[in-house]
């Protein structure tokens, strides 16, 4: 499931330019994010654990436990990001049961890919 092109559409996206930080390891987190255009690193523990491309989403961890940031994100390029808040992202779910699932995928994949880098 690419949500760049589910939210095709959507106003209100976010600009990070390149070499900027959009949150870091252990901030507070409420919003996740979806990659609409560029690209960005997922640093854990000072380490690149994923380059991610548009379609990608950051901050979801948070978005469900409303726990600190499991990691930092870096624009490598510019970007721009679609905030989705606790609101939206409860109606996503309810509303478009393919994207739960498609959470949880990014949330396994990214556990596995972790633990086994650090």
């Amino acid at each position: 499931m690419n949500l760049a092109e589910l939210f095709q559409h959507e106003t209100g996206l976010l600009d990070l330019p390149s070499c900027e930080t959009l949150f870091k390891e252990g901030d507070p987190g409420k919003v996740m994010y979806v990659l609409m255009s560029g690209t960005a690193d997922i640093i854990v523990r000072n380490q690149v654990v994923e380059t991610i491309e548009p379609g990608a989403i950051v901050g979801e961890m948070a978005m469900i436990d409303e726990g600190p940031r499991s990691a930092t994100i870096i624009a490598k390029s510019d970007c721009k990001l679609l905030p989705i808040d606790k609101k939206r992202f409860d109606f996503l779910v309810q509303q478009t049961p393919n994207f739960a699932v498609h959470v949880m995928r990014v949330i396994a994949t990214r556990l596995r890919r972790t633990d086994s880098l650090l």
